[in-house]
């Protein structure tokens, strides 16, 4: 049995027994798990992790049911989600796409809405990508300041559902930014009462736009003769590329984490340019990534993963827009886009995404997105393995959170789903079909689908 010597000190709250005990680390699957003071007890067989049951312990018998790490979405608007549910820009629904959120009662009422969702989804931590000054004459009310009050009450309240990371937007969404707002913006205060709920970590910067709109920064232009710069203010190109990279080598040295919006293969030249400045006499690991990296070429992929720049992908949004891809930057553009396989055989740090509500924020749907993108596995086993921790180990490490949680083994946070079965027992296209019956966070049960806690 693997067992924490400080979580185990008297009886444990809650056994999980006779399932599958999926770790996400390199030990063998076990049968049993046990949660105390909201950490992971103990993990081995059933008469290993009821030795440490009371009378006061429950007791939750799996049946066969998988036991995962709990979700994280590196990716996604839960306000909006929240707002919008269940329309998403590309599926059903009908409506405002927008939904403005008038009041701070209703984008209250949205982030909780949205956290049961994800709740019933297994999805313990997401990353908000982008609240903040800039948006705060948005149109959706989904984006701005009084969000993030909003996140902040709701904490204090212990109502979160899940654990989120904020990034900071100085910039207006999938719009301009300038160089005094951002540098500005840096000297805000991201203090939170208890960031293992609430973690404000860096900024999000919209390099350009996106392929299918022309807007995406790229090497080589559009079928049609146009191109496109910077969302980045300046007086001419190079003057854009000159004021993002101060953005990113002055967030660097302040020690935040940059998210950068790029899809285009020259926005993620500068980004990574950028990266690699920053890092000169100021090394540390903060974690910086490139969102969703449309068009990033091998080259790229490989400096990605030497400088340790993650890639936050939404494998969806590849099958719902390859053939815009192709009639706007030629035929053949898309299948030489989203260079999945590539990312994960170089080693980049990514993530699989949502970027709900663009996309619903089924993680289950995003990995069958991703096996039909990436065609026919060797061995789906593995690489469905591979694409779970994309779902859970990578995004714990982009929130610089790795030490505690991402992973099920003693110590670490008591974040978990249960699956109705084993999800590498199963084709990755069957894995929307395996529903989620439990959710548990910090050791609490937020999801209980069948009623088996």
């Amino acid at each position: 049995m693997r067992a924490a010597g400080d979580s185990t000190r008297g009886v444990a709250d809650l056994v999980l027994r006779g399932g599958v005990v999926r770790t996400m680390t390199e030990q063998d699957p076990a049968t049993a798990i046990a949660l105390r003071g909201g950490r992971i007890a103990a993990i081995g067989t059933d008469r290993e992790v009821l030795a440490l049951a009371g009378p006061a312990t429950g007791t939750i018998e799996l049946a066969g049911r998988a036991v995962l790490p709990g979700i994280n979405d590196a990716h996604l608007h839960a306000t909006w989600l929240g707002a919008l549910w269940p329309r998403t820009l590309f599926g059903s629904g009908s409506g405002d796409p927008r939904n403005p959120l008038r009041t701070n009662e209703q984008r209250r009422a949205a982030i909780l809405r949205a956290g049961d969702l994800l709740a019933s989804l297994g999805i313990t931590s997401y990353t908000e990508p982008g609240l903040g000054p800039g948006e705060d004459a948005g149109p959706t009310g989904a984006f701005g300041s009084p969000v993030v009050a909003q996140y902040r009450e709701l904490a204090a309240e212990g109502l979160l559902k899940a654990r989120v990371t904020v990034l900071s937007l100085y910039g207006e969404l999938d719009g301009r930014s300038s160089l005094p707002d951002v540098l500005a913006g840096l000297e805000s205060d991201r203090a939170s009462a208890d960031p293992r709920w609430l973690r404000f970590a860096g900024i999000k910067i919209f390099a350009d736009g996106i392929p299918p709109m022309r807007s995406a920064c790229t090497k080589c232009g559009y079928a049609d003769g146009s191109s496109a710069g910077l969302l980045v203010d300046g007086i001419d190109d190079a003057d854009r590329e000159h004021n993002l990279t101060r953005m990113i080598v002055a967030a660097h040295r302040a020690g935040l984490q940059v998210g950068v919006h790029a899809t285009g293969d020259r926005s993620i030249e500068v980004v990574l340019n950028a990266v690699e400045l920053a890092g000169v006499g100021h090394g540390a690991d903060l974690g910086h990534y490139i969102i969703h990296g449309d068009m990033a070429s091998s080259e790229q992929l490989r400096r990605m993963a030497e400088l340790g720049v993650g890639l936050d992908v939404q494998p969806g949004i590849a099958l719902c827009t390859g053939e815009q891809v192709d009639a706007v930057l030629g035929a053949g553009a898309a299948a030489e886009s989203w260079r999945l396989g590539e990312a994960l055989e170089f080693g980049v740090r990514m993530c699989v995404t949502s970027d709900a509500p663009v996309l619903s924020p089924d993680w289950r749907r995003q990995i069958a997105a991703a096996d039909e993108w990436l065609g026919p596995a060797e061995d789906p086993r593995q690489r469905t393995a591979q694409l779970l921790r994309c779902c859970t180990v990578e995004p714990a490490r982009q929130d610089g959170a790795a030490s505690w949680k991402g992973v099920l083994a003693p110590g670490m946070a008591a974040d978990l789903c249960v699956l109705a079965a084993d999800p590498l027992a199963v084709a990755p296209a069957e894995l929307p079909d395996v529903e989620v019956d439990l959710t548990v966070v910090d050791g609490r049960i937020v999801h209980d689908r069948t009623g088996i806690g």
